[in-house]
């Protein structure tokens, strides 16, 4: 696999002094794309060169072990050392998906349950929410229709990165193991006889598009105008403010009324109506590619559960991965690492697995 490595330095090489020619920033989409490979290119330089440093000086320790005895010992630790650096670059030499490196949309949606499902989706909005807090993100709310208790029936998320990420660690490549469907078992507020319920909400993840990403004719849209409603106060809800594009070509629809006015409201649909029609363009791609590997983690069907809050046990179980912790409060406040970190391992897993189909037969 490290043969791969010569010309992914080249390619490091060659991307640093395009960034380093002035005239490549003055397209801040190419300087973006260009940073975020440099990014990536950068951990698996690192990660080479203290492997062959490693590699050198194992050498010279075991040269010098043949005429003292006492350099034995150094020889072993910097063969464990070794081992593990080579691990962790075999770990950044499995293929990624292309969308990792990117921003992401979240869509919560209400299930069955009604207000308690809403209330639910509210709860996971404040999860992720902190989430994105505690690694540095930001987070934008594009649209969202509320419930009458303060829930909501949906509501769509922006989470972008501050500055360039490293491999793996972009807001899609963390958050897209989070669609499917989230179910809760609790005694809802409107439950007068103390009895535990069970209900659901849905999350869709997609990475953020730009324009450069996806290719929309403005012949193949029809927008149409109405009144917001909803919580949002008297101003909302005087002039056709609210926004909704259809996608003629495939029927993928946007809609925005969240902002006071038209302009705003159609640049949000926009912006999600370009990330639904890269997560479809992909989602076709995958397939077609027949001989392409499939993540066990991230293949599993929408209609099925992917992880169960236990609200009287305080318990979080992960379907998928079989993760199971009993922090919910913590959980719900934003501390979702270790979960989602079970579902990186497990789709990491199953990449080296197809890296290296024999170990598996």
């Amino acid at each position: 696999m490290f043969e791969a490595v010569t010309g992914l330095l080249a390619e490091h090489q060659e991307i640093e002094q395009r960034l380093a020619d002035p005239s490549i920033h003055a397209d801040q989409g190419l300087a973006k794309r260009l940073n975020q490979r440099y990014a990536e290119l950068s951990a698996i330089v690192r990660a080479y060169d203290d492997w062959r440093h490693l590699v050198e000086d194992i050498e010279a320790a075991r040269e010098l072990a043949a005429e003292d005895h006492s350099f034995a010992a150094e020889a072993e630790a910097l063969a464990d050392r070794r081992a593990a650096a080579e691990e962790r670059l075999r770990h950044l030499l499995v293929p990624r998906d292309a969308a990792d490196a990117k921003d992401a949309l979240l869509e919560i949606k209400s299930g069955e349950g009604g207000e308690e499902s809403a209330l639910f989706a509210g709860d996971l909005l404040r999860m992720y929410t902190r989430y994105a807090e505690r690694r540095g993100w930001k987070t934008e709310q594009l649209d969202a229709t509320e419930s009458d208790l303060g829930g909501y029936k949906s509501v769509t998320v922006a989470v972008k990165a501050k500055g360039t990420s490293e491999p793996g660690e972009a807001p899609y490549a963390l958050l897209k193991f989070e669609g499917g469907v989230h179910r809760v078992q609790r005694v809802p507020v409107t439950e007068s006889q103390g009895r535990v319920h069970t209900s659901a909400a849905g999350v869709l993840v997609m990475p953020e598009a730009e324009q450069v990403d996806v290719s929309i004719d403005e012949n193949d849209l029809r927008v149409d105008v109405f009144r917001s409603s909803g919580p949002g106060g008297q101003s909302v809800n005087t002039t056709d403010s609210a926004v909704r594009i259809t996608h003629l070509p495939t029927g993928i629809v946007a809609s925005c009324q969240n902002e006071k006015s038209q302009l705003q409201n159609r640049e949000q649909a926009m912006r999600i109506l370009r990330a639904r029609l890269l997560q479809a363009a992909q989602e076709t791609a995958a397939a077609e590619a027949s001989d392409a590997r499939r993540s066990q983690v991230r293949t599993v069907d929408r209609s099925e559960r992917i992880r169960t809050y236990n609200f009287p046990e305080n318990r979080i179980s992960d379907h998928r991965t079989g993760y199971k912790s009993y922090n919910l409060d913590q959980v719900l406040d934003g501390e979702l690492e270790p979960v989602v970190d079970s579902c990186v391992q497990a789709d990491l897993a199953s990449r080296l697995e197809a890296l290296d189909p024999a170990d598996g037969s």
